[in-house]
This record gives C-alpha cells, sequence and structure tokens, in this order.
C-alpha cells in the first residue's frame, strides 16, 4: 500500500510545471531582503514561497552564473568562462532545457536567456540552447533605457502562452527580464524620488550615487509589475497549485564593488522556491546555498534521475527538516567579464577567503565594471590607483562588508591556512584549469586588455582578441 501511494505520489510530482522567473543584477536588493525597494509582488510571493538569504551564485557575471545554475556545474567545468556574446561557449549536453525536454516536457522560453550570443537575439534559445517554443518579442524598436518596456510585452506574451497551453504535456516556462540591468530607465514616474533614495553597501551616499540608484529602483518597480502579472496569470488560469515556481537573479547590483566581485555584494543572490504543498512555503532559510543547488533539488521535486555531472546538493533535506543545512562552504569564481581578471573564493558562514591569480596586475580591472554614475564618481577619486590583494581573508561577524583582510594577522594563520586547504580541494575535486596556469585566450574571445577603462572601446588596440563577436 506504502508503495501503490509513493508510486501514485511520484505520478502527481511528475505533472507539475516549472515556472522559472529571472532578473538582471538584482542581487538582494530587493523588498523581501529588507531593502526599501518598490518589489510589493515579489514580497508577496516570499510569504508563498521558501526564501534563501543565504544564496550565492557560482560566477558574478551574467553567463556563467547563468550556466552554473541551469547546468550544476561550475563555469570552469561548463566552458562559459565568460559572456556568451563575446565568444564563450556552453556545453549545451549539461543544460536543464535539454535534460527536461528528455523527460517529457515542453520548454518555452519567453525574455531574456544569456547562455547563448547576445542576450536580446531571438531564436537562439531554441536554436542552441534547445527550448521547443519561443515567445519573446523583437527589441530592435527600444532604447536601452526603455527595455523594461520590453519586458513588459513580453510579459504579456508568457501570460497569452499560459492561457492557451493545451496541457498534453507538463511545462518549463522561462520568464527572463531585462531589468535591473543597465542602462536604467531614464523617464521618471513621479513616484521615485532620488533625493531620498539611498545606495546600497558599498556604494557611499552621495547626490551623484543617489540619482543612480534611483534608476535601479525606477527598473525594478518594472520587473517586480512583470513579476506579479505573470504570476497572476497563473493563478487565474488554475496553475498555482500545479506550478514550481523558481525566483532568482545572477549576481549582485552592476556597481562598483558589486557585479564581478567575490564580495557578498557581488555573489549574494535572492532565492525563492515555491513548491506546491510543500510545509515550508512562507519559511526563510538562513543555510548556505549555492545556484548550483537548484537543478538537483528540481530533479527531486520531480522525482526525476540525477544527472551524473551534476556538482550541487539538493535542498530537500533542508526543505523537508531533515537538516538544518545542505552545505558547510559554497565556491565562486571569475575568469573573463570584458578582460581576464582570474580569481577564486570559498566562502563558510563565518569565513570568506579570495585569491587572486593575476599576479602580474594588482590595480583594479576598470572594464570589469559597468559605466554608471557610480563608477564616474569613484573613478574621480582614485580608483584607478586602488590594489587588490593577492589574498584576502574576511572574518563576517565583525567584518561583513569584507574590507578589513586579515590574511596577514597572526590569530587568523589557522583559519587561513584551513580556507586556503578548503578552496585547493574544491579546485583539484572539479579540476579547474587555473591551478596549471593562466588561461589562454582564444581567437574566438572577445576580450579587452586589463588596462582597458570601458567595455565598448572602439579602439582595437584595447582589446587583446576582437573575437569577431559584438
Amino acid at each position: 500500500h506504502t508503495r501503490l501511494l509513493r508510486v501514485s505520489w511520484a505520478r502527481d510530482v511528475y505533472k507539475r510545471q516549472i515556472l522559472y522567473i529571472h532578473t538582471h543584477d538584482s542581487g538582494r536588493v530587493l523588498s523581501p531582503y529588507g531593502y526599501k525597494v518598490p518589489t510589493p509582488a515579489i514580497e508577496k510571493f516570499a510569504g508563498e514561497a521558501a526564501v534563501f538569504r543565504n544564496a550565492y551564485c557560482v560566477g558574478p557575471t551574467c553567463s556563467p552564473s547563468r550556466a552554473g545554475l541551469l547546468t550544476g556545474t561550475y563555469p570552469h567545468q561548463n566552458g562559459m568562462l565568460g559572456l556568451s556574446q563575446r565568444g564563450f561557449l556552453l556545453d549545451f549536453g549539461k543544460h536543464l532545457v535539454p535534460y527536461l525536454n528528455c523527460h517529457g516536457y515542453h520548454t518555452v522560453l519567453c525574455g531574456i536567456q544569456h547562455e547563448a550570443g547576445w542576450y536580446l537575439d531571438r531564436n537562439r534559445g531554441t536554436e542552441a540552447i534547445g527550448y521547443q517554443e519561443e515567445l519573446t518579442r523583437d527589441s530592435s524598436g527600444f532604447r536601452q533605457e526603455d527595455l523594461v518596456d520590453w519586458d513588459k510585452e513580453n510579459a504579456m506574451e508568457a501570460c497569452k502562452w499560459l492561457r492557451r497551453w493545451d496541457r498534453s504535456k507538463p511545462f518549463f516556462l522561462s520568464y527572463g527580464m531585462y531589468a535591473t540591468h543597465r542602462r536604467f530607465p531614464d523617464k521618471t514616474d513621479g513616484e521615485i524620488n532620488e533625493d531620498l533614495a539611498r545606495p546600497p553597501y558599498p556604494i557611499p551616499d552621495t547626490k551623484e550615487t543617489r540619482k543612480d540608484f534611483a534608476g535601479y529602483l525606477m527598473s525594478v518597480k518594472s520587473a517586480d509589475a512583470c513579476f506579479g502579472q505573470v504570476i497572476s496569470c497563473l493563478k487565474e488560469e488554475g496553475l498555482w497549485e500545479d506550478t514550481v515556481i523558481l525566483f532568482t537573479t545572477d549576481h549582485g547590483l552592476a556597481n562598483p564593488y558589486a557585479k564581478c566581485t567575490l564580495f557578498d555584494s557581488g555573489i549574494g543572490v535572492n532565492l525563492m522556491l515555491r513548491i506546491p504543498g510543500s510545509g515550508t512555503n512562507g519559511k526563510v532559510f538562513d543555510s548556505l546555498v549555492s545556484h548550483i543547488d537548484v537543478f538537483p533539488t528540481l530533479c527531486d521535486v520531480l522525482q526525476l534521475p540525477k544527472p551524473e555531472w551534476l556538482e550541487g546538493c539538493s535542498l530537500m533535506p533542508l526543505l523537508e527538516g531533515r537538516q538544518e543545512k545542505v552545505r558547510d562552504e559554497i565556491f565562486a569564481e571569475i575568469n573573463f567579464h570584458t578582460s581576464y581578471e582570474p580569481v577564486r573564493c570559498v566562502r563558510t558562514e563565518r569565513y570568506k577567503y579570495i585569491r587572486y591569480w593575476d599576479e602580474e596586475w594588482e590595480k583594479t580591472n576598470l572594464s570589469n565594471i559597468d559605466e554608471s554614475e557610480s563608477k564616474v564618481f569613484f573613478m574621480e577619486r582614485g580608483l584607478t590607483e586602488r590594489r587588490k590583494a593577492g589574498e584576502a581573508l574576511y572574518d563576517l561577524v565583525y567584518d561583513p562588508g569584507e574590507r578589513c583582510n586579515v590574511a596577514g594577522q597572526p590569530e587568523y594563520e589557522e583559519i587561513r591556512r584551513d580556507m586556503a586547504k578548503r578552496l585547493q580541494t574544491i579546485q583539484e575535486r572539479t579540476e579547474d584549469p587555473i591551478l596549471k596556469g593562466p588561461i589562454p585566450v582564444k581567437d574566438e574571445w572577445k576580450v579587452n586588455r586589463r588596462e582597458c577603462e570601458k567595455a565598448s572601446s572602439k579602439n582595437p588596440e584595447d582589446y587583446v582578441s576582437l573575437g569577431g563577436n559584438k
């Protein structure tokens, strides 16, 4: 009798749909994580889902992060060492979409994906990744500052598709937003007062940075409206209790000392998971989790076999209350964003250890910082002369902002050795190529020189390789 019940439950689980909603560059700067930002729909959802307060991406730059989540492997394992539009290629055989295709799911893309080619191109999701259907609207008529309106059009397309879904197969629907990527909206709605905006740490509170952050607030407000629209449609169509919902972002905000850094402001992400009927919906978890834990968790939720390549841990023991934590540490890496900047880190609940592998370049890689008023603020105050430590250790209890490097202090030496060993163990087990020396730049990759100040420089001398890409 128990076996029959288990088989029956498994069949019911298998029929569940999957809705994957994701933003760009949002980190945890959302109201469910304590920030005063206009995200009421996301906050309402947080009360209906499991919320992970200490979730981290595996690479704080767009394509490597997304590739890590969707393959359950680290960037140095799956090939996504840099941005997909700059010639870096993912091993699509390990992607969640082809996996679900093989297990009876109808896979649908609407909006952004950033694992194949330029993220605004249509058809790359079907041609390269393997989505069976793409709903994405043409973005060519929009200014970059207005792409939040393109998000709205894609939200409408996603809702149209949900209304006409024939229920012949369970679906995996990915709805990806441009928001909160730069460039931010430049048209005020009259409700966001930039004088009252306060940029998140580690950005100083100044007139210039408040204006910059007000743009983020406009963008995230639009993202929240789109999120709410899709969730409302799901409920209206009677799919709320049959759909697993995953909401996250790729990495931290596109600010100095956030995106493309291994500080928590760079690798810390929002992560919310709603499993219909779960007793953990509405609960908050403080345990360390990684984006690479999502794939194995979905396998358990859907009662599907786990592929042998997965590096992550299923979160089900945590969600079912059988364990208080599923991992002791998380690992993250940087290889390329616009320039080559090899960095690795391991983080436990209390300590963060960062190792910089480019010993010939201690300065800031300026082109790896998105252009913004906040970047200008730092540039005018000596950013070009700032140096990176080759090795850094942070005690996150006394230094949650990661600004006091204690790697050289005798009282932390035993901890430093332990953290360094943890990092090396992960690197050796996963065959991290950086252990064998610098990663050589391929001709097909577009890579800026590390001295370059802007990613989009038109001077060919600012590049190691132009790669023939956008």
